[in-house]
């Protein structure tokens, strides 16, 4: 024992077991093999001969070899182990010496799969994770039906906008009273320009008015009661074509109510304000805007004389004999609604009161009054013939100074202007027949145009002109030869 110096002796065959276990190199002292001595050239395992050549030389005893022999079945199970991790279809060795099978079913012995993993690190049954169905990239077991997760808004990745339940709207914040009159207004002008009720009622949708969607009416009407007729009219038309649409029967009612109450302000600006309200009325009933019982609720409860009157002209329309049918007259027909023949009439008109009094801003207010901007070349073509038909030169001096005034304020426009001196210059030789110098007082006229900036050069250019013509002899019969 003190020769070799070794621990095993002292505390004991377990501890030698662990001692050899762990010591890499084996025992160097006298009589006792060395782990490098006894190892096999090829697979380091050691054989009978040389574990009684060993046991000659060494003069083991029997719990020395029989240590010895644990040591190398653990050392052939490592060995064991690792090979199988290699090769998944190689059987244990205990299958190997006996030539028998696993009988487990579940045994991951009894299945040689080419493609079943097995574990590396020898721990576990070898079967794949989660068996085949973990993974990155793995879509799960075959057959697995996955459940619709609620999420969860304690989750720190929680986002409430990528839901599928979130909807986004454009939320439009309600007018106020102080913007409603800014935003309204602008609406019914450019209406009283193109008429078209579509656009208003496209307009009206975009806007949030809320509570305050009645007062839409009753800002409406009070434009029209500062405007023309035409106006108006354009106003009736548009609480008929909203009414069901945008405003209901109940929001009509509320406009005409606080119109009523506000009666002496309106009279302030416009005094024919009742009489026009209770058309207004009147009109809306025909036209299924307010309900029939507007003016029942009104009966004995009016303290108001100017209320009183509207109520009384809506009710005097409505008891017409032609109540049946609507009152869509009650504004008179203006503007291009007018038959092309009663224009022609309120034109000649026009330009013989002018002739007579001279009064260019009276001539003015008829021809706005008429609203036919379009058809303003009529008046030039008129004010044209009159002169070539007129005697003197009273008539060509006053017509030029209406034109010209009538260019200045751009009351007729450029193209209203030639196309009345085209219309002329076309219809001459008919005028011709009639008055025989025709083509001298046009030339007349249009030069006195031309100096007045009334019309363009190359307007006067295009002015016919008849040439000369010379008469043959006697004997010829007269005839003329151009």
């Amino acid at each position: 024992i003190e020769e070799s110096r070794c621990l095993w002796c002292l505390a004991g065959n377990v501890c030698l077991a662990i001692y050899l276990n762990s010591y890499p190199f084996g025992l160097s002292c006298t009589g006792v093999f060395s782990l490098e001595q006894g190892k096999g050239e090829e697979d380091g395992s050691y054989g009978s001969e040389d574990l009684n050549e060993l046991v000659v030389n060494g003069n083991w005893t029997p719990q020395e070899k029989a240590l010895h022999e644990a040591r190398l079945k653990a050392k052939a199970k490592r060995r064991l182990r690792k090979s199988s991790s290699r090769d998944s279809n190689r059987e244990s060795f205990s299958d190997s010496v006996s030539g028998e099978l696993s009988t487990d079913p579940h045994s991951p012995k009894s299945k040689n799969a080419v493609n079943d993993r097995k574990s590396r690190t020898g721990k576990g049954r070898g079967l794949p994770k989660k068996g085949g169905a973990g993974g990155k990239g793995v879509w799960g077991a075959a057959g697995m039906v996955y459940e619709v997760e609620e999420p969860d808004a304690k989750d720190p990745n929680y986002d409430e906008s990528s839901q599928g339940d979130t909807v986004y709207a454009t939320v439009v914040p309600e007018l106020d009273e102080r913007e409603l009159e800014k935003t309204i207004n602008p609406i019914v002008q450019e209406y009283f320009e193109h008429g078209d009720t579509k656009e208003v009622e496209m307009l009206l949708k975009e806007l949030n008015l809320g509570h305050h969607k009645y007062e839409f009416s009753s800002l409406a009407v009070s434009l029209s009661l500062e405007g023309k007729a035409s106006h108006r009219e354009l106003t009736s038309r548009l609480l008929s074509d909203l009414s069901g649409k945008v405003l209901s029967e109940k929001d009509m009612s509320r406009a005409f109510d606080k119109m009523l109450k506000e009666l002496p302000d309106l009279i302030l600006d416009t005094p024919e304000a009742p009489q026009m309200l209770g058309q207004f009325i009147a009109r809306a009933i025909a036209d299924h805007a307010l309900p029939m019982s507007f003016l029942d609720c009104y009966k004995g409860k009016v303290d108001c004389d100017n209320a009183r009157a509207a109520l009384d002209r809506a009710s005097v329309l409505l008891s017409m004999k032609r109540k049946i049918m609507r009152l869509d007259n009650v504004w008179g027909v203006g503007g291009g609604q007018r038959p092309v023949k009663h224009l022609i009439k309120e034109m000649n008109l026009l330009l013989k009161e002018y002739l007579a009094s001279g009064e260019l801003s009276e001539a003015e207010h008829c021809l706005r009054d008429l609203e036919v901007p379009h058809f303003h070349h009529e008046l030039v073509y008129e004010a044209v013939v009159m002169v070539l038909e007129s005697t003197g030169d009273t008539a060509l001096q006053m017509m030029v100074k209406l034109l010209k005034a009538f260019w200045q304020t751009g009351l007729i426009t450029l193209d209203q202007m030639n196309r009345g001196f085209q219309r002329v210059y076309d219809e001459l030789p008919e005028i011709n027949l009639d008055v025989p110098h025709a083509h001298s007082i046009m030339e007349t006229f249009v030069d006195l145009c031309y100096q007045e900036s009334v019309i363009t050069k190359q307007l006067r250019d295009s002015c016919p002109t008849r040439g000369r013509k010379r008469f043959v002899s006697e004997g010829d019969g007269g005839i003329v030869k151009s």
